[in-house]
């Protein structure tokens, strides 16, 4: 009998106007432990650096708070951007999370690069930083196995499972690295890319799909729901800066240009909203496309009561998809 698909979540701690950005942080932890009970199978941080609508530039500290207010939960990172550090750096902060919280942490790595020049030069990217990043996976998966030329410490048996965040290049580098993936966005509609990974790493290695999901009574409702989200994404390619996010009335009040309505629902066609029901199919389609054990809800939205009623609704979808 095949097993259920599992059910995850990454959240960005997504700061909001006129809020604190250590409020954001309290959030995600909170939003972990409401995860936790509703049965998510992982709560996955990410890493951005000098983006006024994020509040976290360091998932291994976040992650730390988040397991010592969680039990069961699997917590990672959504996630490390392996060419901003050194492999050692990052496998030390690892396996320190994996110490506190055997059995737990998952650790996943990107390729990108800072945001802007402004942030890359702060991290000392070099042009070749991305280059090396098959390299560089290399190296980090040696020194959490404790094969590397030193011994990162602690030592931990096993180490944190090592996961690549993935479009079509970071699809390949996880296949020959026979290393499981996390897919979103474009790469998702790239079933031949998928297929080549899944002829590669075989049936064993899971691959993860993620998107942003929100469920309400109501398509229009859900969609209504995403557009913060979906304005600042929009705003950010005219201005740059990737901002709070505003309150859906605030959004709703303004007065897009043609091209911006364009894009919004260019972004709109990427995510999953509507009714359960609605939101049930559109898992199955994505599911059954993409040949995926797990998915993992990537949703911010700006009012916690929306949010905490959507991650609710999901974990009961899900507990129905298979």
């Amino acid at each position: 009998m095949p097993t259920p698909p599992r059910l995850s979540l990454l959240d960005r701690s997504r700061t909001r106007v006129g809020e604190p950005d250590g409020i954001a942080l309290h959030r995600t932890v909170a939003r972990a432990r409401r995860c936790e009970e509703l049965g998510y199978h992982r709560f996955w941080v990410a890493e951005h650096h000098g983006v006024p609508g994020v509040a976290s530039g360091s998932p291994a500290v976040l992650l730390a708070a988040i397991g010592a207010a969680t039990a069961r939960i699997r917590i990672g990172s959504g996630g490390v951007m392996l060419p901003n550090h050194a492999p050692l750096v990052v496998a030390e902060q690892f396996l320190v999370l994996a110490g506190l919280h055997p059995g737990r942490v998952d650790l996943g790595v990107g390729r990108s690069l800072g945001f802007t020049a402004a942030v890359r030069r702060a991290l000392r990217a070099d042009s070749e930083a991305a280059v090396r990043f098959a390299e560089d996976l290399t190296e980090l998966r040696a020194y959490l196995s404790g094969d590397g030329p030193i011994t990162a410490r602690p030592a931990v048996d096993p180490p944190p499972p090592v996961f690549v965040l993935a479009m079509t290049r970071g699809l390949e580098i996880a296949a020959a690295a026979g290393l499981p993936a996390v897919v979103g966005g474009p790469a998702l509609r790239d079933i031949e890319a998928l297929q080549r990974y899944r002829d590669a790493v075989g049936p064993d290695v899971p691959l993860i799909v993620s998107a942003d999901i929100v469920i309400a009574d109501s398509r229009e409702r859900a969609r209504e729901l995403l557009l913060p989200e979906a304005w600042a994404m929009v705003r950010s390619r005219e201005t740059g800066v990737f901002a709070p996010l505003e309150p859906v009335e605030t959004v709703l009040a303004q007065s897009p240009t043609a091209r911006q309505r364009e894009r919004i629902e260019a972004w709109l066609a990427g995510t999953i909203h509507g009714t359960a029901d609605e939101v049930a199919e559109q898992l199955h389609d994505l599911l059954d496309r993409t040949g995926a054990e797990e998915v993992m809800a990537t949703t911010s939205t700006y009012a916690d009561a929306d949010r905490d009623a959507a991650d609710a609704a999901l974990a009961e979808v899900m507990a129905r998809v298979g």
